[in-house]
């Protein structure tokens, strides 16, 4: 197949490039605001546009041809969302929107990354199934959230095919410790440079962590299963709670540190416990988590370690 990932210089887009090339034509859209063109092999074509940029968007899909659109592009930070919530519109909103204008005439398959950690809210009940009404209670819920529904208006009115994954928290190697939410890269970077870390309120906030390498089989199952997985929403998740002190605990052992964390007051729109069910998605492609945190975490550290060294 013919492939497009948007966000595909990023740290799951990268990955994911990575899994199709063997068997698929994988070109890649990123504005690199936060992606890295050494994330991608040479030979991997890069358009760089911003999803912002409507009308460059409409003048690459006129002239390029893709099957499948994986759409992973986006402003991922909760709290940026919360202080600059019209800044994450535009990227999450308005830049899916005009991805999906763009991709409109051809028909391609839009396959979503969208979150299972900030799309349903507080659930009295966990791990969280897809059936739970999404009630998100940040701009980037909100945002992702106002995407999906996009893409269930263009399948009806326009008959795009698309499927989204409601991504758990999501780790592993080229996670940016700087500009993206992602805590286990942010402690690992810090634990290993000598830096102090901090964890926002008392840290028994919960988090379902999910390696990168699940995530990246799971865009790639539900490739194998058009069927089943076209107009669908899946979440992607181990269904398991870890709190942000066991992390920490867990990186402090790795890395051989006995520094402790600073408390900082909790963060705006954040929420207190989450975990997301998988079973649906195991059910259509027969997907089930295989990296276990401890596993992940080694993976993690040492590659964050290489990076410092090299």
């Amino acid at each position: 197949m013919r492939i497009l990932v948007t966000g595909g210089a990023g740290f799951i887009g990268s990955h994911l490039v990575e899994a199709l090339l063997p068997h698929h034509t994988v070109e890649v859209l990123d504005n690199l605001s936060t992606g890295r063109r050494e994330n991608l092999p040479s030979t991997v074509p890069l358009h760089r546009i911003d999803l912002r940029d409507a009308q460059a968007l409409r003048q690459h899909f006129a002239e390029h041809t893709y099957e499948v659109v994986y759409h992973l592009a986006a402003q991922v930070d909760v709290r940026t969302s919360v202080e600059k919530p019209t800044d994450d519109a535009q990227v999450n909103i308005l830049g899916t929107l005009h991805l999906l204008e763009a991709v409109r005439p051809s028909h391609a398959w839009v396959i979503f990354t969208s979150t299972g950690g900030a799309i349903y809210g507080e659930a009295p009940n966990l791990p969280i199934g897809e059936t739970y009404a999404p009630l998100p209670e940040s701009p980037y819920g909100i945002a992702k959230l106002a995407g999906e529904l996009y893409l269930r208006h263009f399948h009806q009115a326009h008959g795009v095919p698309y499927t989204v994954l409601r991504l758990a928290n999501v780790y592993g190697p080229r996670q940016n410790p700087h500009g993206e939410a992602g805590v286990v890269a942010i402690f690992t970077h810090r634990l290993l440079s000598g830096q102090p870390a901090y964890i926002y309120g008392d840290g028994e906030q919960t988090r379902d962590f999910v390696y990168v390498g699940d995530v990246v089989r799971a865009l790639v199952e539900v490739l194998k299963f058009p069927q089943r997985t076209q107009g669908q929403v899946f979440n992607v998740g181990t269904g398991r709670q870890t709190s942000v002190n066991e992390l920490w605990a867990h990186l402090a052992r790795l890395i051989g540190t006995s520094q402790t964390p600073h408390h900082l007051p909790p963060k705006a729109g954040e929420l207190r416990h989450n975990a997301l069910s998988y079973q649906r998605l195991h059910e259509a492609t027969g997907w089930k988590p295989q990296v276990s945190l401890e596993e992940g975490l080694a993976a993690t550290v040492a590659a964050f370690r290489q990076r410092l060294e090299s």
